[in-house]
């Protein structure tokens, strides 16, 4: 039940972070990559600035999908 629990927070963090951040969405597969890597790159922020954030399943989904959007951010950075 958790990898089933890691792709669903994953695809839903994708999703929202591709939406956040102009464009909607970058198919299935990719939305759950960008968002497994942003819920690691969320936790280690906000446990590197002391942040404690909503637990749960939504805080699991916004915390993925904060991480995602700095990935996307930085990504659009060497884009440019």
């Amino acid at each position: 039940m958790g990898l089933l629990y890691a792709l669903l927070i994953g695809a839903l963090a994708g999703w929202l972070a591709g939406n956040l951040m102009k464009g909607g969405g970058f198919g299935i597969l990719l939305n759950i990559v960008i968002g497994i890597i942003g819920g690691l790159v969320g936790n280690w922020l906000f446990a590197t600035l002391g942040i404690s954030f909503i637990d749960g399943f939504i805080g699991d989904v916004l915390t993925g999908a904060i991480g995602a959007c700095v990935i996307l951010f930085i990504a659009s950075l060497f884009k440019k």
